[in-house]
């Protein structure tokens, strides 16, 4: 089936439909990572994304139920040059097409990703709406652009709402918890020794994965917790989530972690390292183009060493803005972007990549163990 993808600008990509039918919209972006496409469909940090990866081939060791990140996907698309649609893989239980058919997800492939990528690089990313053929047979494609042209965009809007869990819960009473591989152990000979609360603004579940393995009892919550019901939950720290979009809407969040500043440890990761940073005083700033790849060069100012990190994100926060009670910690090769903060007299600290992987590499899970040694340290 003939599926089309029509940017803003007027570029229009024709494909062949895989996944589901229909037609969607969202900020057009690209990933660089050549393995981990489940870990990428099921990060809530894509919320409101039609997703292209740039690796050409994709689908052929299908899905599983241990690469999950969340409760499903949450990219509004899927951009591919080539899908497999044979898979093989010990561990696999549907197709790629499977899949995203079953969570209605729409993909298209056999487009120039290359050609895309590079105008989306040039120019930045912006809107698209993906949409496949209809019973009619017909599509469009000067009024898919139009569709495009039209629609809100990322900036301005609060995606948390749409991925935060609805009402508290204990990780190690999840059902996506157990699924995990058997090397998969706690590394704490004393699992369960830290209190942690996780406010949710799109959690990936790996990071809770890395917590409990680093010790840690997590009760995760929804963004809009108040900071007098995480204190009364007497965590021995506060852990602030990944997630979609624009940080700046957030107030809700920001006011939370102001009031929190001083009273716990605390660590943020991605767009909670957004949010840390606004509330210490910063400005965040749209990227042309984001973050999104397994293979970003970050420098750790403290000794400096380069780590190879998992990124997705395409807010960042303005290094001239934050005060001088800010370190900044780390800091990205390719373009001198902020990836790290640490307060000089809170216990806070954040990065702006992924330190759990999923998928990527694991140069900077070190910070985990940062994280429960700030917590011995204040307790």
């Amino acid at each position: 089936m003939k599926a089309i993808l029509a940017l803003s600008d007027g570029t229009v990509f024709e494909g062949q439909q895989f996944g589901a039918t229909g037609e969607t919209i969202g900020e057009v972006i690209f990933n660089t990572s050549m393995t981990g496409y489940q870990e990428v469909l099921t990060d809530p940090s894509y919320k409101g994304q039609i997703v292209t990866m740039t690796y050409p081939l994709i689908g052929n060791y299908g899905c599983n139920e241990i690469d999950i990140e969340s409760i499903g996907p949450q990219v509004e698309g899927f951009v591919v040059r080539e899908y497999s649609a044979f898979h093989s893989n010990w561990r696999s239980k549907w197709s790629l097409d499977t899949y995203l058919t079953e969570n209605n997800i729409i993909g298209i492939q056999n487009i120039d990703t290359r050609a895309l990528t590079r105008r989306l690089r040039v120019h930045g990313v912006m809107n698209g709406c993906l949409a496949t053929e209809g019973t009619d047979g017909n599509l469009d494609a000067a009024t898919l652009v139009e569709k495009a042209k039209s629609w809100h965009g990322l900036v301005g809007w609060d995606l948390v709402q749409r991925v935060t869990c609805p009402n508290p819960y204990a990780w190690n009473q999840h059902p996506s918890s157990s699924a995990t591989l058997e090397t998969d152990k706690p590394i704490q000979p004393e699992n369960g020794k830290y209190r942690v609360v996780a406010m949710d603004f799109g959690m990936k579940y790996n990071i809770l994965r890395q917590l409990t393995k680093h010790g840690c009892d997590v009760q995760v919550v929804p963004a809009t917790t108040t900071a007098e019901e995480i204190l009364a939950a007497e965590p021995d720290g506060v852990f602030l989530s990944n997630g979609p979009g624009d940080p700046e809407p957030l107030d809700y969040a920001i006011t939370t972690i102001q009031k929190l500043l001083g009273k716990k440890p605390i660590f943020g990761i991605c767009l909670g390292h957004q949010l840390l940073g606004l509330a210490l005083g910063g400005k965040t700033y749209k990227l042309k183009f984001g973050h999104r790849g397994a293979n970003q060069p970050v420098k750790h100012l403290e000794n400096d060493q380069v780590e190879i990190t998992s990124q997705n994100h395409g807010f960042c926060v303005n290094i001239d803005s934050l005060p001088n009670s800010v370190n900044i910690t780390h800091i990205n090769l390719n373009d001198d972007t902020l990836e790290g903060i640490q307060h000089r007299e809170c216990p806070a600290f954040s990065v702006q990549y992924h330190p759990e992987a999923s998928p990527g590499p694991h140069d900077a899970s070190y910070l985990f163990s940062r994280f429960t040694k700030l917590i011995d340290e204040h307790q």
